[in-house]
């Protein structure tokens, strides 16, 4: 099965932009000589139904549209809106995604769906865009300025989405900036759920993060690279991007 993007953004409500992704299968996580235990061993993953995600993180002036506050650190100057929001839990983002839904009935331009988180396998096949290395650049983190904000060039603070290099199928600050919630629970090794495309639930009381955020060092910023926290922690490097769910397909 191909891997594909429609690399077209679709515009949807309050300026979110998405990409559409279609069905494919990918090499999923990463050997242990290039990340942690939890990241691995690399998993054949499939991806069977179409849905599309944002093109970047959703911003601090997104999140006060919908939601009527912005919880973010960083909100100083005239551009802090089109910062990443931060300090946002996945139990704020599950109320975000209710009210969105809410109030756009699910649409996404003509089409019906449902907004709502990525999950872990969604997330890292757009991230690795058909990829297979360290980051979908390659595995060089000499590179990794022209892509990502991070420990070693964000000067302790987000940065206005959408500045760094895109990747393959279009998608900005899928490294750095702010990690970004997905919709699995943590699980310590990749098993036989991490080849399917649904969120893996688990027992544990923690969610997961991916992309890592601008205090991380390079390693944290990995297609494969995983964080995980409490689904009710804020932190200033804690962000998300949107899934969108077609209902018609």
């Amino acid at each position: 099965m191909a891997l594909s993007a429609s690399m077209v953004e679709l515009p949807g409500p309050h300026g979110l932009y998405f990409i559409d992704l279609l069905p494919g299968d990918y090499l999923r996580g990463c050997p242990p000589s290039q990340g942690r235990r939890d990241e691995g061993p690399p998993k054949p993953c499939a991806i069977h139904e179409p849905y599309a995600l944002s093109a970047r993180p959703v911003t601090q002036q997104q999140w006060e549209l919908v939601m009527g506050h912005n919880p973010s650190k960083f909100t100083d100057g005239w551009t802090a809106g089109l910062r990443p929001v931060d300090s946002v839990s996945r139990d704020d983002v599950a109320s975000f995604v209710a009210r969105l839904n809410a109030a756009t009935a699910g649409m996404l331009g003509d089409r019906k769906g449902e907004y709502r988180l990525p999950s872990e396998a969604e997330w890292e096949y757009a991230a690795r865009a058909g990829t297979q290395g360290r980051w979908w650049f390659g595995d060089a983190d000499t590179d990794l300025d022209g892509y990502a904000w991070h420990a070693g060039n964000a000067g302790g603070v987000t940065r206005e989405v959408g500045q760094k290099g895109a990747n393959p199928w279009g998608f900005q600050d899928m490294a750095g900036n702010v990690a970004e919630w997905c919709a699995d629970g943590y699980a310590p090794s990749l098993d036989e759920r991490h080849g399917r495309q649904a969120p893996v639930l688990t027992s544990d009381e923690r969610g997961v993060l991916r992309g890592g955020a601008w205090y991380m060092e390079s390693d944290s910023t990995r297609c494969a690279s995983r964080h995980s926290a409490s689904p009710s922690a804020r932190k200033d490097g804690f962000g998300f991007r949107l899934a969108w769910q077609p209902h018609d397909h």
